[in-house]
């Protein structure tokens, strides 16, 4: 054999060695990536697979064994309960304590004065409850005082009510049924009107239970004593009696009463007869609005003191991306058993922790840290996850991927979604993995969008759960989820585990298909090599908005600003997930593309505090949502822009150059939002 043709042999041999690296490298790398996504496949199979009705029923009989109000011994017991499922799971386990204040009853009575000289003593607390050790039903916050008056009936308490009775109620009790608007505005209306105290019911409250719905009329959210900061131990707190902390509570006392103590009390009403549109809702048994001539004499005595409340974490540290959070939350106080409020949700997140505990012993091991949390106090007015979320801005900032909510998982049927919009693809995705309760043989998004007409995922603009403070404070992307929209025992003391069995879910099949959601969102959020947000739903949604919007407007009130910047976010949107794709089906997985993955992840996590305002929302301290959070105007029909909605309720005073001037201000500052979540998504600094 020559030289040459040994060379030419070495040569090709060596190519031919090359040529099966490279295809082995290639092999590997592609059976590397099918390998991992069969896993995350498998794992997510898995984990559907271990839910039981059981495990579901026993975690929330345990947990409605007693009243548990937040910052009583029961309520610790209660922590101390989630705490030891944790640590049993063998999970890495953490408490959380906070001094917050709080409110509670000492007395209240009712005494009904009719025009017949007839004297009827109210029962206040639901029967058969009385030595139950359920609290008196109350309204968290109010002042106490007294006030004997006439009653005049006001329906739900708004403006365009107050317009309608064409009555005075200066010097009178105002009777209310619950609504749309939160306790505490009803409750400030009824001041501005001249009112002297408030008496609130829900229609049917507890059907045959004649239940009384319990709740706060705090305005805003956290510790009033500490607003804007995190309590700590030797920290900053104001007086009770500081302007800032004093215009979150109530002027004049409120009260709740059930359903069928109003009806006794507008029976009895004489006056101008009840508007046509009010009395197709109330029926044949109310007489007229009032002023009178029956009269109350109410009395409510209430303490206002500092008391512990603790948040319960379980943390799954991620192998690959420890420092990336993705947090599931639902709160734990109750105002009386809270078998649906909150506890249905605290028993999926129990349930949730304990199919993850299995999946750990098998091997699986989340790419991205998942946090389990357990809030305190959110009755109160969300004070447990404010006062973290507060403590850990910065961190949550900058590292937070998501935060996932359900409060009442479970208060009957339909299956309901709120979410910032970059999660609608993928809340689509895992209800086509999940089992429908309701119908035999459908998926979850098959009940789902049969019963809405299609898909219908609802936004978050309220402050009504754990979820608005890492929206509100933080930017952090969040959808909330539950089963069934309103539930007759809401805040009663027949909100029990009986309840449940009996009408809520007595077979757990909806608290199975709502923790499979959740599951799975989190395994994603978790999981998956790139982060499965897309913001094109987002600027679609945007976009929808302001066609809404312009309705609303004087042709002089430019929304160009707010429409570039719209289309400026789907473009970066339709940038990011092409280059999302490009990623995924690179043949290389070397540090390099690693990183740019990375980047791209922190891009998408990043950059829904592009919506955040420096200055927040006028007069709203604390929350800097432009897009999603509470406008001043809680009348109105808008539930987004809460800048722009203020400005145009705030201006009708205005002349017309400074009303065009106010409303264009807020316009911009939206747009100039939207922009800056388009350069998060790029990435740019220019």
């Amino acid at each position: 054999m020559s030289i040459f043709t040994f060379k030419q042999s070495s040569s090709c041999t060596l190519l031919f060695v090359a040529i099966l690296c490279i295809l082995a490298i290639y092999t590997i790398h592609h059976t590397a990536i099918k390998n991992t996504q069969n896993r995350a496949e498998y794992y997510r199979h898995t984990f559907l697979s271990l839910a039981t009705n059981q495990t579901f029923s026993s975690y929330l009989k345990d947990l409605t064994l007693h009243p548990h109000l937040a910052g009583t011994k029961l309520s610790l017991k209660t922590a101390q309960y989630v705490q030891t499922q944790f640590t049993q799971l063998g999970l890495e386990t953490e408490m959380a304590e906070f001094q917050a204040l709080l409110s509670y009853p000492v007395h209240s009575s009712l005494i009904v004065h009719f025009s017949t000289g007839a004297v009827k003593d109210m029962a206040l607390m639901e029967m058969g409850m009385a030595n139950s050790g359920v609290v008196m039903p109350y309204h968290a916050y109010s002042p106490s005082g007294s006030a004997y008056a006439k009653v005049v009936f006001v329906n739900f308490g708004r403006e365009e009510d107050y317009s309608a009775l064409g009555v005075n109620v200066s010097g009178c009790a105002v009777l209310v049924r619950r609504g749309e608007m939160g306790r505490g505005a009803v409750v400030e209306k009824a001041a501005e009107k001249g009112a002297v105290a408030v008496l609130m019911y829900t229609d049917g409250d507890g059907n045959s239970f004649n239940g009384v719905e319990r709740g706060t009329a705090m305005m805003g959210i956290g510790d009033p004593l500490s607003p804007a900061w995190a309590d700590v131990l030797g920290g900053e707190r104001l007086e009770v009696g500081d302007n800032e902390v004093s215009k979150r509570f109530p002027k004049i006392p409120s009260m709740p009463i059930s359903a069928g103590t109003a009806g006794t009390i507008l029976r009895t009403l004489g006056g101008a007869p009840l508007p046509l549109k009010w009395r197709d809702a109330l029926g044949a048994k109310v007489g007229g609005i009032g002023p009178g001539p029956t009269m109350v004499n109410l009395t409510y005595q209430g303490e206002k003191k500092m008391a512990a409340i603790y948040n319960v974490f379980a943390i799954l540290r991620g192998s690959e991306e420890p420092e990336r959070y993705v947090l599931l939350g639902n709160h734990r106080d109750a105002w009386t058993y809270g078998a649906v409020d909150p506890n249905s949700g605290t028993a999926a997140l129990l349930d949730i922790a304990r199919r993850f505990a299995i999946l750990l012993r098998s091997g699986w091991k989340p790419r991205r840290t998942i946090v389990l949390c357990s809030w305190d106090a959110e009755e109160f007015g969300m004070i447990g996850s404010t006062e973290w979320v507060e403590r850990n801005l910065i961190n949550l900032g900058s590292k937070a991927v998501a935060y996932i909510n359900v409060d009442c998982a479970v208060q009957g049927p339909g299956f309901f979604a709120r979410a910032t919009p970059q999660f609608d693809d993928i809340l689509i995705e895992v209800t086509k993995k999940v089992k429908g309760p309701d119908s035999e043989g459908m998926i979850l998004y098959e009940e789902w969008t049969r019963s809405n007409g299609g898909v219908n995922i609802r936004r978050l603009s309220a402050v009504d759960s754990d979820f608005a403070p890492f929206l509100q404070f933080a930017g952090v992307p969040c959808a909330d989820l539950y089963y069934g929209r309103d539930f007759p025992v809401y805040h009663t003391a027949f909100d029990s585990y009986s309840w449940m069995k009996l009408y809520g879910d007595p077979l757990f099949r909806r608290h199975i298909s709502v923790s499979g959601v959740w599951g799975l969102l989190a395994l994603h959020l978790a999981d998956d090599i790139i982060l499965p947000f897309n913001y094109l739903p987002y600027a679609a949604q945007l976009q929808e908005h302001v066609n809404v919007l312009r309705k609303s407007l004087e042709a002089s009130v430019s929304l160009d600003p707010l429409v570039a910047s719209i289309e400026n976010l789907a473009s970066a949107a339709k940038e990011a997930n092409d280059e999302a794709k490009k990623l995924m089906e690179q043949e290389n997985s070397d540090e390099l593309s690693i990183l740019k993955k990375q980047a791209l992840n922190d891009r998408l996590m990043l950059a829904e505090r592009g919506f955040l305002g420096v200055d927040g929302i006028q007069g709203r301290k604390g929350f800097k949502h432009l897009v999603y959070g509470p406008a001043s105007d809680y009348e109105s029909k808008l539930d987004y822009f809460p800048g722009i909605v203020d400005a145009i309720s705030q201006s009708k005073r205005m002349d017309s150059r400074e009303r065009q001037a106010a409303i264009q201000h807020e316009v911009w500052r939206v747009a100039r939002a939207v922009d800056n979540a388009a350069k998060a998504l790029r990435g740019q600094l220019l």
